[in-house]
């Protein structure tokens, strides 16, 4: 499990990085780019949370 954990802080790291990157981009390409895979990095991390609660249940049974 905590393996799963330092995942999901990482990957809400990286996401927070590029979201800070896509806010100080003046370039449009670059702006959509890290807009983008900020949003990527967000949705993997509710998969990985998804995934430690679906752990979790199943250990409790």
């Amino acid at each position: 499990m905590k393996d799963y954990q330092a995942s999901l802080e990482k990957l809400r790291r990286d996401a927070a990085e590029a979201a800070l990157i896509r806010d100080l981009a003046t370039n449009p390409t670059k702006r959509d780019m890290f807009g983008r895979l900020a949003q990527h990095l967000n949705q993997l991390a509710d998969e990985v949370e998804k995934a430690m609660a679906q752990a979790s249940r199943g250990a409790d049974i």
